[in-house]
């Protein structure tokens, strides 16, 4: 199977790291030879409670029963979709009670920008140096990383990039400005928390200048920061809203929410502003309700303070010189990019999945599942600094 991973399944970097699973439960994946690995990544966030979660599972399961795709996005009223937009929007600002349900956050990201311009009329995007949105074209045009996208010029234009909690670029912000989008925690950046009313005075400006504020947060979002979205801890809202990763439990699921006003702009001049055919897959969907239910039913979210403190008294050492991020979205910053592959792959030669960041060479990725127990979170710790131990 190793051979044929490479001869016939596209890559994405020269030095995958190949592990063959053969099953996942709960916070654990094992290989074919029967060794276990303690997930500290969950699908790069997207697993919420883990993996072969019960209550999904029967929610697919009991989906499967009655019917898959029946109808392109829009044009048929099924259940599964329903319930997750009203859910949604029992759970968010009364302004944000209307969700566009796609395949994937980068299309969330993709129908974002095109809301945006559709409301005000303008084509410029302010986005931020070192962000992420997405790998489509539209997505990586706000992107921000020239490493990245030198090598798909031209991309589409009207972008300008501003500095993550640079007060001072916010001028740039004006009235040529549809939109500003920005990750409410910047991740491939390094899991980059705003600074203290930093978001508030981003809020501020769009609103002198009649410009729209879209917040990603297809990773911080479902939870991962003990709340449900990581924009509730900074007293703001957005005009748009992206999600994606965890809120399908592991299934493939993105979504863009705004008002129902602005949201009606995509249904004339031209009808079909935005379509997918996939997008709100009953069985996705109903995947993500069930995550959504359990999420709140099981009151995981008020459990993620606490572990996120056990997680940082429990990983102290010399060579990590800084842990950022939020809740259950946490990077561990070492001195240098080599011990932080060091780390990973060493992690993985000891049964524990640690991962990296984007564009932080110096960053290790702390995602696991947010009902990871705090017995396995001390367990991946004393991994972790074991392997720390071995680096001179």
């Amino acid at each position: 199977m190793t051979e044929d991973f490479f001869a016939y399944q596209a890559q994405t970097s020269p030095h995958p790291l190949a592990l063959k699973i053969e099953r996942a439960q709960g916070s654990y994946l094992y290989d074919d030879q029967g060794r276990s690995y303690l997930d500290f990544v969950a699908g790069v966030s997207a697993n919420t409670l883990g993996h072969q979660p019960e209550s999904v599972k029967r929610a697919i399961s009991d989906q499967l029963d009655k019917y898959m795709h029946v109808m392109v996005y829009g044009e048929f009223i099924q259940s599964p979709q329903v319930d997750l937009c009203r859910f949604l929007a029992d759970k968010l600002p009364e302004r944000l009670n209307c969700t566009y349900l796609t395949n994937s956050g980068t299309e969330a990201t993709e129908g974002a920008i095109k809301l945006a311009k559709r409301l005000t009329g303008r084509a410029e995007i302010v986005a931020a140096r070192n962000a992420y949105h997405g790998n489509t074209q539209g997505a990586m045009s706000v992107c921000g990383r020239e490493e990245q996208n030198r090598a798909y010029r031209p991309l589409i234009p009207g972008s300008r990039f501003i500095r993550f909690n640079n007060e001072d670029e916010l001028k740039a912000i004006d009235h040529n400005t549809a939109a500003v989008i920005l990750e409410t925690i910047q991740g491939g950046a390094g899991f980059i928390k705003p600074e203290p009313g930093y978001l508030k005075k981003v809020r501020n400006r769009c609103e002198q200048v009649g410009a729209l504020l879209i917040l990603d947060e297809i990773q911080s979002g479902i939870g991962r920061t003990g709340k449900f979205f990581g924009f509730m801890h900074y007293e703001v809202e957005p005009d748009i809203l992206i999600t994606g990763k965890g809120l399908g439990g592991g299934m493939p699921i993105g979504a863009f929410i705004s008002s129902t006003e602005n949201m009606s702009v995509f249904t004339e001049n031209p009808k079909l502003g935005h379509i997918t055919t996939f997008g709100g897959h009953p069985v996705i969907a109903a995947a993500a309700l069930a995550t959504l239910r359990e999420l709140y039913d099981n009151h995981w979210m008020q459990k993620i303070d606490a572990k996120e403190r056990l997680l940082r008294e429990h990983l102290q050492h010399e060579h990590i010189v800084e842990i950022r991020g939020q809740g259950l979205m946490l990077a561990l910053i070492l001195s240098d990019p080599e011990k932080v592959n060091y780390l990973i792959h060493q992690s993985l030669k000891n049964g524990l999945i640690l991962f990296w960041l984007l564009y932080e060479p110096r960053a290790a990725r702390i995602t696991p599942p947010l009902n990871i127990s705090d017995s396995d979170l001390i367990k991946g710790c004393q991994i972790i600094l074991r392997i720390l131990d071995q680096i001179k």
